[in-house]
This record gives C-alpha cells, structure tokens and sequence, in this order.
C-alpha cells in the first residue's frame, strides 16, 4: 500500500460523497465501476444488486432529496496486498432535507458506511457501497472495541 493509493481512494471516495451532494448522477456513475457485480446498499433498503439498479436507486434518492450534505469522520483505508482491492470505512453526519421549501435543516442521522473500491485502468471505481443508520448513542455501545 503506497501513499499514492491511499490518496487516490480517500479521493474516489470523497468524490463519491460530493456527487452524491450535488444531486450529480453522471458524475456518480463515473464513480462506480462498470461490472454488472456491483451492489449497494442503504440505509433500511435491501441490497440493490447489478449497476444500473444500483444507479437508478441513487436516481430516486437524488430526485426526492432537495438537500444532501455528508460530514465524514474516522474515515479509513486499507488496501490489499495486490493494491486491486481497497475498502474506505468512515461515519457520517448526514443533513438532509426532502422538500424544497423548507429552510430548516431538515433532518439529522449518523451512518457508517464502508465502500469497496476495485483498481481499474482508468482508476479506482466502487464495487460496493453498504451504508447502516447509528441507532445507539457512544455511550450506549458495549462490547465495541475503541480504533
């Protein structure tokens, strides 16, 4: 794992985040990797297999979402030892709002996500994207180990 395959997947995956945020569905299927195996899931969905199910799911949710922001934090990375594989994980602040004309913040939740990324010629692409709501305070969580 060398420091220019960390850079490059922390930057696929804050790149996934900011198409995502700017409602941009051309710019997140440049992100995911062309196979038919890909697979996504959301939070509370079942597992959305095959790219362009995978795409069409991110088509609905940007469509019905007026605003999206993700703060991401513990954001890791590990490559495997043939740098072809790598898997980012990272918990986000996630403000949402589903209608235009409200100017609150909409509403707030806490995720952990984990994103698979695949080497290809043209770069690193998703495989796989699992993404599950926090439903337990810090404080409330036994038996987790500290990172």
């Amino acid at each position: 794992m060398t420091a220019a395959d960390v850079a490059a997947v922390t930057a696929a995956n804050a790149e996934l985040y900011a198409a995502i945020e700017a409602g941009d569905v051309d710019r997140l299927a440049a992100i995911w990797d062309t196979t038919d195996d890909v697979v996504c899931v959301h939070p509370g969905w079942p597992s959305v297999s095959g790219r362009s199910r995978v795409l069409r799911s991110w088509a609905v949710i940007m469509a019905n979402t007026a605003y999206l922001q993700f703060f991401s934090t513990e954001v890791e990375v590990a490559i495997d030892a043939d740098a072809a594989v790598a898997i980012v994980t990272c918990e986000h602040g996630v403000l949402a709002r589903s209608d235009e004309k409200d100017t609150g913040f909409g509403e707030t939740a806490r995720v952990v996500a984990s994103n698979v990324f695949r080497r290809r010629p043209d770069g690193w692409r998703l495989w796989s994207h699992h993404a599950s709501p926090v439903l337990a305070a810090d404080d409330d969580q036994e038996g987790t180990t500290e990172r």
